[in-house]
């Protein structure tokens, strides 16, 4: 969520194998909702938690449940040292660094494990699906450190960070509070578990990390894309652009559904503007600049780059994704490598090329609007005095300074690959860096709108007694509740810090709630 949501709530639903939907991830990560095993769920987890405990028990080697992990799987383990087994496989593999993960992704990382436990081909316990759901229901989020993964073998140490928690070890959220995660489960009535044979390696294989990243930085991202499509539409305005280049007619000739629908929603943004009416007839001006002409060509594929990706990720998000697996129906055991995040790595890095994009567009327009040579008749940097004030000489260059930031992190993640485990992980995806990379660069990109809604709002008003939509007026009084406008020279920082925070707060989308933004769903596409 773009915003910094604290709703969480005890609504809850019963989840069904396979059926987690970008709608309800998006749900359960605010906190808006909770989501409990169905009973066909947990007949499926109690059936696979039985037949992994019967070949626990039995002569034939299983990778993990009865032998070491990764470069060590040769080494055999006696069946009285396999909850061992587990509990060192925690402790060692908690081994990441750096800031915590946010608390809205380490729920949806929860229910993440929760629905591919889901699926009844892990072998985990009721026991292990129930105390993930009586955390959820608390909010007893673990303390989970962003750095350590590879996205493959799954995302082992902020995982490994997760089962520790439940084990008793490292930190948890409760409450508002952090404290140790022994403490945490006491006061929410909680037994520190211990894991059966393959619970533990259950816990820590997987791309549940990865993928809860990639999707909260998805819904950032396509919120993001909805606001620069209305700080577009009113830039668009501010420089007298025209809005026959988003007709109807050129947008189908072309074909593609996104850059329909962006433009679908440019023109809902710009009906009934007195300042486009007022330049209908006589305009010299044959052709505008491209970051005005080119808004639904650039944001629609940008779009089309985010439906693709969610396409993967809602998949991945009911995926099975740990090591071993069993299929219930034969009875048969399988090692395989299911755990290799490449399909989220390439989802996160389609997803940095459209917040790169977007960015680029964007600054594109707030650099048009300062320049007297191209904004169509408004004062330099937009300051009623320019030579004596500044203006928005240079938020355009932290606009700019920001773009190109985001253009250098969008650099693809999923062609790096490193060995690592005494060369038997010797390919992996660096899906986790590609997501967690999004949500600074969505910081960013939020700031380049925010500083672009700054200025084409002081454009539109220096167009009076021109008036823009009403929609687009919204989203000028939304932004002068808490900014001024800018007459003289002030301390400029805090006026994008405040835009920032409300463009990151969906202020943006409230004001043009009434116009139909473009959806995420792959049923547009």
């Amino acid at each position: 969520m773009l915003a910094s949501m604290n709703t969480y709530s005890t609504n809850s639903i019963e989840l069904n194998p396979g059926e987690l939907s970008l709608a309800l991830c998006r749900r359960v990560g605010s906190g808006q909702l909770q989501l409990q095993l169905s009973a066909a769920a947990r007949a499926l987890v109690e059936q696979s938690a039985s037949m992994f405990a019967a070949a626990a028990a039995g002569e034939q080697a299983v990778y993990g449940v009865n032998t070491g992990f990764g470069k060590l799987a040769s080494v055999r383990i006696d069946a009285s040292q396999l909850a061992q087994l587990q509990h060192n496989l925690i402790l060692s593999h908690a081994a990441g660094i750096g800031p915590p993960l946010p608390q809205a992704v380490v729920r949806l990382i929860m229910v993440l494990k929760l629905a591919s436990f889901a699926r009844g081909a892990s072998g985990v316990r009721l026991l292990l699906t129930d105390m993930l759901e009586a955390m959820l229901a608390q909010d007893l989020l673990p303390v989970i450190p962003a750095q350590g993964s590879v996205g493959a073998s799954g995302d082992l140490a902020p995982l490994a960070h997760l089962a520790a928690a439940m084990m008793g070890h490292g930190e948890m959220h409760y409450r508002e509070q952090r404290m140790p995660a022994a403490q945490a489960l006491q006061q929410a009535g909680l037994q520190p578990i211990e894991f059966a044979a393959k619970e533990g390696l259950a816990m820590i294989n997987g791309t549940q990390v990865s993928t809860a990243l990639a999707l909260t930085a998805l819904f950032q991202t396509h919120d993001l894309l909805c606001s620069a499509l209305c700080t577009g539409a009113l830039a668009t305005d501010a420089g007298m652009g025209s809005s026959a280049p988003f007709a109807a007619v050129v947008q189908q000739l072309r074909g593609h559904q996104a850059q329909i629908d962006c433009a679908a929603s440019l023109r809902e943004l710009l009906t009934d503007s007195v300042i486009r009416q007022s330049h209908l007839e006589g305009d010299e001006r044959v052709q505008d600049p491209y970051c005005l002409r080119c808004q639904p060509q650039v944001m629609g594929a940008c779009l089309q780059l985010l439906r693709q990706a969610a396409a993967v990720l809602v998949i991945e998000a009911c995926a099975v994704t740990d090591n071993p697996l069993l299929d219930l129906a034969s009875g048969e055991i399988y090692s395989g490598g299911n755990f290799h995040a490449e399909p989220v790595a390439f989802a996160a890095d389609q997803i940095a090329l459209a917040i790169a994009e977007m960015g680029s567009i964007s600054q594109r327009r707030i650099a048009m609007l300062i320049d007297p040579a191209m904004n169509y008749g408004l004062p330099a940097f937009l300051t009623p005095s320019p030579g004596l004030h500044s203006g928005f000489m240079i938020a355009e260059v932290t606009s700019a300074a920001l773009m190109s930031e985001n253009k250098q992190r969008s650099t693809p993640c999923s062609t790096d690959s490193i060995p690592t485990s005494a060369n038997q992980e010797d390919h992996v995806s660096m899906a986790c860096h590609a997501a967690y990379r999004l949500l600074a660069m969505n910081d960013n990109l939020a700031g380049i709108i925010a500083i672009e809604w700054l200025i084409a709002a002081q454009g539109v008003e220096m167009r009076q007694p021109l008036l823009t939509s009403p929609v687009l007026q919204a989203a000028i009084d939304s932004l002068r509740a808490s900014v001024k406008r800018l007459q003289e020279d002030r301390f400029m920082s805090a006026d994008i810090e405040q835009a920032r925070s409300l463009v990151k707060s969906g202020a943006l989308l409230q004001a043009g709630e009434n116009v139909s933004l473009p959806t995420l769903e792959a049923a547009s596409v």
